[in-house]
């Protein structure tokens, strides 16, 4: 078993949209409208990484606290170059252990985003 995908329900749907496409590079898969609302799916080029961002005008958006979602990179500092450039206010690259660097940025609706490059 593994984890298809991760769905957040979003306040602003082209924010968040905007925010998950420039940080993580991820793709638009699928999108549609449904019941008011819009849907997106953005995956990565072989599909093993699927978000799904859901904006409804009624019902619940995603809660923050007490959690972060991870993303993987090879490239550590064109991430962060990247988030600079965006104005997403990432974090300094922190080192804590040899063989993993990451920093964190957060997403329109408050979610802690990590972003961690694995050597």
């Amino acid at each position: 078993m593994h984890i298809h995908h991760l769905a957040l329900r979003v306040r602003d749907f082209e924010k968040s949209l905007h925010f998950y496409q420039t940080l993580t590079e991820l793709k638009i898969h699928t999108q549609f409208s449904a019941d008011g609302g819009a849907v997106a799916y953005l995956q990565n080029t072989d599909g093993a990484t699927q978000l799904e961002l859901i904006a409804m005008p009624e019902g619940d958006t995603v809660q923050a606290a007490g959690m972060f979602l991870c993303f993987g990179t090879e490239d550590i500092a064109s991430a962060h170059e990247r988030a600079v450039l965006h104005g997403m206010n990432p974090s300094d690259i922190r080192q804590p252990e040899p063989d993993a660097r990451y920093f964190y940025v957060y997403d329109p609706d408050g979610l802690s985003v990590q972003i961690r490059e694995y050597r």
